[in-house]
């Protein structure tokens, strides 16, 4: 089978081997975007497992109006969200008062240099609901009133923790600089050392 719409049409016929294709296909990239979200491997190994139920189970729904991926993240997303909301300790800080700046642009955002590896390491390190509106907004591309509305929050919640986000980012990026900046100039000495004593 190569096209999605065979995968999915086998899929819906309840075919075992296309629905193993279909996981080996997608399970990687999906759970990478419920690592985004979970505190660890063994919650994120869960909302996969949960998410490919709810897929097979609303594949016959799918219509291809859109792209399939995009349709399998938002069911990992919401998955993960509801199963971040279960959690006992689970809240998102309110603050409608904070004066916010929502561009976000490599320029204004250091990210040129950095490998995205470490962006993520860097975003996995956020407080949670800082995390959680952080992937929404920046990295999925939804919006702060569809955010609201996905997590029982108010806007002005969704764009404080995004800008509280982006300030513990860039105190990370700035970090980070100045720890490349130290190297380099332990480098630079070591090798004037040499210099001098050739």
């Amino acid at each position: 089978m190569t096209s999605h719409t065979e995968i999915v049409e086998a899929c819906i016929r309840q075919d075992r081997a296309a629905q193993k294709q279909f996981y080996e296909l997608f399970s990687g990239k999906l759970f990478a975007v419920a690592m985004r979200y979970m505190k660890n491997r063994d919650n994120a190994q869960d909302v996969l497992q949960d998410s490919f139920v709810k897929i097979y189970k609303n594949l016959q729904n799918f219509r291809f109006d859109c792209p399939l991926e995009a349709w399998l993240k938002r069911i990992v997303i919401n998955t993960a969200l509801k199963a971040l909301q279960k959690q006992p300790d689970w809240q998102i800080g309110m603050d409608d008062n904070l004066q916010i700046e929502t561009t976000i642009t490599h320029s204004n955002f250091g990210f040129e240099n950095l490998k995205y590896d470490a962006l993520l390491a860097m975003i996995g390190e956020l407080p949670e609901g800082c995390r959680m509106i952080f992937n929404l907004f920046a990295i999925e591309g939804y919006k702060h009133n569809e955010i609201s509305d996905m997590l029982g929050i108010t806007e002005g919640t969704s764009k404080s923790q995004y800008s509280r986000a982006r300030q513990l980012l860039m105190e990370k990026l700035l970090k980070e600089k100045r720890k490349e900046d130290r190297s380099m100039e332990d480098l630079n000495l070591e090798e004037n050392r040499k210099d001098i004593l050739l």
